[in-house]
C-alpha cells in the first residue's frame, strides 16, 4: 500500500506540470504573435517593391507588343 506521503508528493508533481504546460501555452501563443507582427511589417514593405516591380514588366512586355 502506497504512503500518504507519496500520494501527496505525486499530487504535487501533476499541479506543477499542469502549471508548467499553461506556461508553455502562453510562452508559444507570445511567440506566434511576434512572428504575425514581423510578417505583416516585413510583407507591408516588401509588397510596395514587389508591385513597383510589377509595373515595370507590365510596362516592358506593353512596349514590346507594340
Amino acid at each position: 500500500m502506497k504512503s500518504i506521503h507519496t500520494l501527496a508528493v505525486r499530487r504535487r508533481v501533476a499541479r506543477r506540470a499542469r502549471r508548467q504546460s499553461g506556461v508553455t501555452m502562453i510562452e508559444y501563443a507570445l511567440i506566434a504573435a511576434l512572428i504575425a507582427v514581423v510578417m505583416v511589417a516585413g510583407l507591408t514593405t516588401l509588397g510596395a517593391e514587389i508591385s513597383t516591380t510589377f509595373d515595370k514588366i507590365k510596362a516592358a512586355l506593353t512596349a514590346a507588343n507594340v
